[in-house]
């Protein structure tokens, strides 16, 4: 049978997320810019030839129906494949962290399981299959740093200078749905433009859901005056609860409250796997 093994599913931070407004349906509409980072799930595939979608966990559980195995199904059914598929999933990236870890693997397992069923399907077939899983999955499908627009189906590449960045994530976590439903929300923004923000990628705007976060979740507010008080300027990636500085590659963090998590992590130019849908071949 054939495999695929050790398929990177890199994570992301949010540099900025700003709410411009929310559609007559209720979804918000933002601006952000998502970068790519060298934190990430490994995940290994083996083809079936039964038809039947399983999944091992190599370290940490995770839900029955999570999105890896959901994102195998669609993919199966949207084809009309007969092939199935063992994954086995070795999880690093956090959860309920705004890191889009459960996304990202979403996105490479249809990558990897298009090639390896020998579907042929392109990028672009792939992300509308992906918006059907989650708003972060066609920008990990797309493989490239971005600026991302709507409900984060606009997606324009940029190119960001090497950089790296502190990234905390304490225990607690967040639910999305609660922050966006929250009436203190701010959803006026001012509209941004792609040529101020990348006159200074790393320092421009803020991330409009973090005052929410941080009443809700006080270990947000501590994480970012631990970084304050390290000399260094702080923002919650996504819905939290991560957070994230860029910083020298001189850093040395200093101690940290037991349970937190932390790496210091570099971008990435691309994602590791551009090029692998049919129209990128």
């Amino acid at each position: 049978m054939q495999s695929l093994v050790d398929v990177p599913a890199p994570a992301k931070l949010n540099l900025f997320l700003h709410i411009t407004g929310r559609r007559p349906d209720g979804y918000h509409l933002l601006q952000s810019a998502f970068m790519l980072i060298d934190w990430q799930d490994t995940l290994h595939f083996e083809v079936r030839g039964d038809g039947l979608i399983s999944r091992e966990d190599l370290n940490v559980p995770l839900p029955a129906d999570d999105l890896i195995t959901r994102a195998a199904r669609l993919l199966q059914a949207h084809t009309g494949c007969s092939l199935g598929a063992h994954i086995a999933v070795e999880k690093n990236i956090p959860a309920q962290a705004g890191m889009g870890g459960g996304s990202s693997d979403a996105a490479s397992c249809l990558l990897a399981l298009n090639r390896l069923w020998g579907l042929k399907l392109s990028t672009g077939q792939l992300a509308q299959l992906g918006l059907k899983l989650g708003a972060d999955v066609p920008f990990f499908l797309h493989g490239h740093n971005a600026w991302v627009e709507g409900i984060g189906e606009s997606i324009t590449p940029v190119e960001l200078p090497p950089g790296n960045f502190l990234v905390i994530k304490p225990p607690a976590g967040l639910e999305t749905a609660k922050i966006f439903a929250d009436p203190q929300l701010k959803r006026d923004t001012n509209h941004a433009t792609i040529s101020v923000f990348a006159a200074d990628p790393y320092g421009f705007g803020h991330n409009d859901l973090q005052p929410v976060a941080e009443r809700l979740c006080p270990e947000v507010h501590q994480a970012l005056e631990w970084l304050k008080n390290t000399g260094l300027a702080g923002k919650m990636t996504g819905s939290g609860s991560a957070v994230f500085a860029h910083c020298p590659v001189s850093v040395k963090p200093g101690a940290m409250p037991d349970q937190w998590v932390s790496r210091l992590c570099r971008n990435l130019d691309v994602h590791p796997f551009l090029g692998w849908a049919a129209s990128d071949s």
